[in-house]
């Protein structure tokens, strides 16, 4: 294939020209005016805007300008139930701030309903409507449900093979078969590290040693994956999902070893990517600044991160 512009990819796929707008991530593909001050990991919630986090008759509306000026990163879990319009991705990278990334999930039609098989144009499609975000595209991640297995490994190795190499990916697993430690792990490990693809650690320990009896967190315990932990590298941008309880407070525990990792992580010249969530995500911001507080007292020279003003209003922006 050759070397096109970045502002026009051509891909073959399974000998299937697709093409798609721009390269788009750190690492990947390096613009002239990337800046050069990036974060020395990326932070961020599930969400950009929750009804406890904002004041103000247009808090959604401005949700996206308030958030990134706090948090470096989000996760793109609403490209899961539907692609974005190609005018909110416009959008999104206008409001967003400079160094902010979009962390998009792979949508449900290629990860749960075509199992990766026949799906060369749904990740065309995909991969189409988010480039123009271009530098401020992250990890795009596909979780795959408990129902795809150490059998399906072939499978994902040909689907890994087919994607254009210009983005950066993670992949979350749900089935017990790969945490076994055992050679199909290595082997799966090994297909991600060969790709430079991120093993997606999702922890929800946290949660299900505390199993309060209220509706919010029997929903929590009913949808989220009780799964092993395997802290372990296997690209340049680690990526880590946390869930703390309601009583924020009793997850904080299960926080201090990411806070060891996430540093080892930044000594290895990696950049790690952390998405902090709470059953109902109301104090996931909370817990955040927490975690950056602990890195921030082994590394002050990482700043720790800022909450908005929920008491005050911000007349700039409403």
């Amino acid at each position: 294939m050759q070397n096109p512009s970045p502002k026009s990819l051509r891909v073959f796929i399974n000998n299937q020209l697709l093409e798609y707008s721009s390269c788009s991530v750190h690492h990947k593909c390096m613009h002239n005016d990337y800046p050069q001050n990036i974060p020395s990991y990326y932070i961020g919630l599930t969400q950009w805007h929750h009804p406890d986090w904002h004041i103000g008759q247009d808090a959604a509306a401005q949700a996206l300008p308030e958030y990134s000026k706090h948090f470096s990163s989000v996760e793109g879990n609403s490209s899961f139930y539907g692609l974005p319009s190609a005018s909110s991705i416009e959008n999104w990278k206008q409001q967003s701030s400079q160094h902010f990334k979009f962390c998009f999930k792979f949508p449900q039609t290629i990860t749960h309903h075509a199992k990766l098989h026949h799906c060369d144009r749904q990740v065309s499609e995909f991969l189409n409507r988010v480039a123009p975000l271009e530098n401020k595209l992250g990890t795009l991640w596909l979780q795959l449900s408990a129902s795809f297995s150490p059998r399906d490994l072939d499978k994902l190795s040909r689907f890994i093979q087919s994607l254009p190499p210009d983005f950066n990916y993670g992949i979350e697993v749900r089935h017990t078969g790969f945490f076994l430690k055992d050679d199909i792990e290595k082997r799966f490990n090994q297909l991600l590290i060969q790709h430079a693809i991120n093993r997606i650690t999702f922890d929800t320990r946290a949660l299900f040693a505390h199993p309060s009896k209220d509706a919010i967190t029997q929903d929590a315990l009913r949808a989220k994956p009780r799964m092993p932990v395997h802290a372990i590298a296997t690209g340049i941008t680690p990526f880590v999902r946390i869930i703390t309880p309601l009583k924020i407070i009793d997850g904080y525990a299960y926080l201090m070893p990411w806070v060891k990792k996430t540093l080892q992580w930044i000594d290895e010249e990696r950049t790690p990517y952390l998405f902090f969530h709470t059953p109902d995500n109301k104090k996931a911001p909370e817990v955040a600044r927490f975690f950056s507080e602990e890195i921030h007292k082994h590394r002050p020279d990482i700043p720790v991160q800022t909450i908005w003003n929920k008491d005050t209003l911000q007349p700039e922006l409403f």
